[in-house]
């Protein structure tokens, strides 16, 4: 253990010796700053939004709601939204938040010189153009865009972008530059220690969103301890000793982890299922593999419930669509999947007219990520039909540039999280002669995706990625296999933890004097 592994292990100890009322969690690196969309990773992410709120945010199920706003309005052609602000949400330093904080909050956002993360997605060089902000009375703001656009909230609610926090001119100093997050958060920035930890105190003037639960970012989100501290702590080992010895309160842990923890007599396991989704892609380009009938005798020959319990401890359950398991959109045709059928495959093969050629899996043996796992067993149910499947390991640099100029005839290969449907096929989706990496380019299927980007009526966008999925189960440009879990081990004296988008949640949480 060295040096910072072992102050930060001495700090969670002093935690929680001296006040049960510290809530005690554990980063794997630190953050890269407290300015919302700015400077960020997802750990930054994960902090900061225990500090700053949005006019909307995301629901568990992938939907956005209203946040800072009480309702949204949207026009008739679905250019103009007026948002209605909650009253008596008071900010950090106690004043009450107005739509002239929100107007103020956008335009330094826009400003070129806060080099937000998001400026590119609204400002018209992504298609998507913000064309007018106003504030026409302290609880009313009103956005208008150029045209409409089905993916302007979810923008707005992302976390990387900060999720377009309201925060107050106190945010920053006399010239301008960032000084610290006042926000309307559940908690307020203590101490940055940085590499060692952030602490974060409740907010006790906080105006909790509706409802008697929580749900994401917009349900009930009360700050139920007076402190929390985010440790930095980048070894698993010294993460899994601190769990067991009562010393840390909660973690993100690896699937590898849970035999060793799930006995414990003072751990509980909390385990969802996320939208990172694993996959087998396939270069739909290469002289081999174009074959349609080839691709649909891969996937019937993959046993995906064996597949995915072998790959995840048992705890994962398989999904072949690009829609994850908890979104809103994941209904009955989501759920009809590849079929395994060993015999079927076998009359595929004959029908593709393939002669036993080799087809090269990439993988690679990162521990984050099932990729080895799932290419040797992928490999063997491949060979068990007649396909002359073989693996090649590559450090994750190199897989990842293969993957980037579509350079493979399949991988194992993971993909971010995206909320929205839209985004999911969007993000494999694409003509390859502009963008390499994309794995499906049907034109039917591009057109149903921009269209599904347009339309705001959930009903409608549902009926667009039905027919998505339907279309990307008959072609098989790629092979989704399972989404990814998060499981949070945590001590069992905190009780109200429950796992979402990776994202380890501090409010609503409390432990047990």
């Amino acid at each position: 253990m060295n040096r910072l592994f072992a102050s930060a292990f001495a700090l969670a100890l002093s935690a929680g010796a001296v006040n049960a009322q510290t809530l005690t969690a554990v980063l794997n690196a630190d953050i890269r700053s407290t300015n919302p969309g700015v400077n960020r990773d997802g750990n930054t992410d994960a902090v900061e939004m225990h500090m700053v709120e949005g006019l909307v945010g995301y629901a568990e199920d992938g939907s956005v709601g209203p946040l800072l706003a009480e309702k949204v309005e949207i026009s008739p052609d679905g250019k103009t939204y007026t948002f209605r602000l909650r009253k008596g949400v008071k900010f950090h330093n106690g004043a009450t938040m107005t739509s002239a904080d929100v107007l103020w909050s956008w335009n330094r956002y826009m400003d070129p010189k806060t080099d937000w993360r998001c400026l590119s997605d609204l400002d018209g060089r992504s298609g998507l153009k913000v064309v007018s902000a106003t504030a026409p009375d302290a609880d009313t703001f009103v956005m208008e865009i150029d045209k409409p656009n089905g993916l302007f909230l979810d923008t707005l609610a992302r976390a990387d972008c900060g999720g377009t926090a309201v925060i107050h001119k106190d945010s920053v100093k006399a010239d301008g530059s960032w000084d610290k997050p006042v926000g309307t958060g559940p908690f307020m920035l203590g101490e940055w220690k940085r590499g060692q930890s952030v602490q974060l105190l409740a907010f006790d003037q906080y105006v909790s969103p509706k409802g008697d639960k929580r749900d994401g970012y917009i349900g009930s989100k009360r700050p139920l301890v007076k402190e929390a501290r985010f440790l930095v702590i980048p070894d698993a080992a010294t993460v899994k000793a601190g769990l067991l010895a009562g010393s840390l309160d909660m973690a993100l842990m690896p699937e590898s982890d849970v035999p060793d923890l799930k006995n414990a007599p003072n751990v509980t396991l909390a385990i969802a299922p996320n939208p990172v989704r694993h996959s087998l892609i396939i270069q739909t380009r290469d002289p081999l593999m174009k074959n349609q009938a080839l691709r649909q005798a891969i996937a019937a020959a993959i046993d995906f419930p064996e597949l995915v319990a072998n790959v995840s401890n048992g705890l994962g359950k398989p999904n072949n669509s690009p829609v994850y398991m908890t979104s809103k959109y994941y209904g009955e045709a989501e759920k009809q999947g590849f079929t395994y059928d060993p015999a079927a495959a076998k009359a595929l093969l004959q029908k593709a007219g393939y002669k036993g050629e080799k087809i090269t899996i990439l993988a690679n043996k990162r521990s984050s990520v099932p990729s080895f796992n799932t290419a040797v067993i992928a490999q063997a149910m491949m060979q068990a039909v007649g396909i002359n499947a073989e693996i090649e390991v590559l450090e994750w640099a190199t897989q990842l540039d293969r993957y980037n100029k579509g350079n493979y005839q399949m991988q194992a290969f993971s993909y971010s999280s995206r909320f929205d449907p839209a985004l999911g096929f969007e993000q494999i989706s694409g003509p390859k002669d502009k963008q390499p990496r994309k794995v499906w380019e049907d034109p039917e299927a591009l057109a149903l995706i921009d269209k599904s980007m347009v339309v705001t009526d959930p009903a409608e966008r549902q009926k667009l990625f039905d027919e998505l999925h339907k279309r990307f189960i008959e072609q098989v440009p790629t092979i989704f296999t399972h989404n990814d879990l998060d499981i949070i081990a945590h001590s069992k004296r905190v009780s109200g933890v429950t796992p979402w988008a990776s994202q380890l949640r501090l409010w609503e949480v409390s432990v047990a004097k």
